[in-house]
């Protein structure tokens, strides 16, 4: 598709994903508008800064929570396209208000259909909806043993066990808030196509990042803090739930597959977008200490009591009927056979260097655990969506950014 001249309107294109999709349509010569809400202080938001786009979009204030606002922006942009990317997205923030994310996720969706239902315009809108959605998803009958232990009710009940690759007909069961309020605007975008015409496509991405991601996210978090050990401004690395397995993918992979959704999308239709693989927290700490510099030899315990050898051997076997590059680790997580808890206390890396200490805060566990996720990514497949990058490209993206000590945190 030739995106030259097109008018693009990009909500939330001061975050994360919708920076990096505004330079790939400005580098395509799209007429490029970005609601961004107004700030105290005037300045503009770090990734536009970051992107090197600052001048090369119009930027619109406005606010989900404003309809008024949002009629406003689409007389100023006249969309051919509308990505629809806002929200309060982080999924920790949504345990502590979850009527914040409600009111911006939930009614600001609902207000941006609705103003397009009234103006009765035709542009196609790409809503960014999450794997978060999917939730608790069961990839063995000893999980669903223990999830049903501990939460007492599963539903929907799972037909079949594994629960994995994860399709878009997989249950939702949402674990948090924030997930619940992406159901919301996922069935919302698919209702006002069948009831109103409107012409929507639903993207569940699976997490994904790069340089720039923020800080609050596991990834940031970890490169970060690897990037201030590395420097000496820290002495070790605190985390919370390690054995947490997720599908990442680098963000210009899920920014491409927005814009071929755009182009090829079917109205009314839910793709999952991903990268087919799934890592453990643990493996993108150790391989994100050895993109660094360290090579990593063992792991055990600080109580001593869980030891492995070469923990970053890459295992390529296959699992759920797929097969992806994993450590050690991540296999024995996946099979069952290794997984950490606040006993544990920590974990001891041996290096060539020096012995590096994960730490874990109990702080740091959510109240409810999505505990895997790996896409069946076949769907956005046939229209043409592939995979660049691979994890140790993502780690290094991050790495690089930290390596600036300005783009350090505490």
């Amino acid at each position: 598709m030739n995106w030259k001249d097109k008018n693009v309107l990009i909500t939330g294109v001061g975050g994360f994903a919708g920076s990096y999709l505004a330079k790939e349509l400005i580098s395509k010569e799209s007429n490029v508008y970005g609601l961004i809400r107004r700030r105290a202080d005037g300045t503009i938001a770090k990734n536009i800064i970051d992107r090197g786009i600052n001048g090369e979009l119009g930027l619109i204030e406005g606010d989900l929570t404003d309809i008024t606002s949002l009629a406003d922006a689409l007389d100023h942009s006249e969309p051919d396209y509308i990505f629809h990317l806002a929200a309060q997205s982080f999924v920790e923030r949504s345990f502590h208000n979850s009527q914040e994310t409600q009111n911006i996720n939930c009614m600001g969706t609902a207000n941006l259909l609705e103003t397009l239902r009234v103006k009765d315009l035709d542009s196609k809108i790409v809503f960014a909806g999450s794997s978060e959605e999917y939730g608790l998803v069961l990839s063995s009958q000893q999980q669903y043993e223990n999830a049903k232990k501990e939460y007492g009710t599963i539903f929907p009940e799972p037909e079949d066990i594994p629960e994995v690759p994860i399709k878009e007909t997989n249950p939702l069961r949402p674990m948090s808030p924030y997930a619940v309020s992406k159901v919301y605007g996922d069935y919302l975008m698919r209702n006002y196509y069948h009831s109103y015409g409107v012409d929507t496509v639903v993207s569940r991405a699976f997490n994904h990042e790069g340089a720039g991601r923020g800080i609050m996210f596991v990834t940031s978090v970890v490169t970060n803090q690897i990037m201030k050990l590395k420097f000496g401004e820290i002495d070790r690395i605190v985390i919370g739930n390690l054995n947490a397995l997720r599908d990442w993918s680098h963000v210009k992979d899920i920014v491409q597959g927005y814009m071929l959704l755009a182009e090829k999308g079917h109205g009314g239709e839910v793709y999952n977008q991903g990268s087919m693989r799934t890592n453990s927290v643990l493996s993108y700490i150790l391989l994100g200490l050895e993109e660094a510099g360290w090579n990593v030899n063992n792991i055990e315990t600080l109580n001593g009591n869980k030891n492995i050898q070469n923990p970053n051997e890459i295992d390529d076997s296959p699992i759920f009927g797929i097969k992806f590059p994993k450590t050690k680790v991540d296999q024995l997580i996946l099979e069952g056979e290794l997984e950490y808890n606040i006993e544990d206390k920590g974990i001891k890396v041996d290096t060539d260097q020096e012995d590096v200490i994960i730490e874990f805060n109990p702080d740091r566990f959510r109240p409810a655990e999505v505990p895997i996720l790996l896409a069946d990514t076949q769907k956005i497949q046939n229209l043409g969506a592939k995979s660049d990058y691979s994890l140790n490209d993502i780690i290094k993206d991050q790495l690089n950014y930290f390596l600036n000590k300005g783009n350090r945190t505490s």
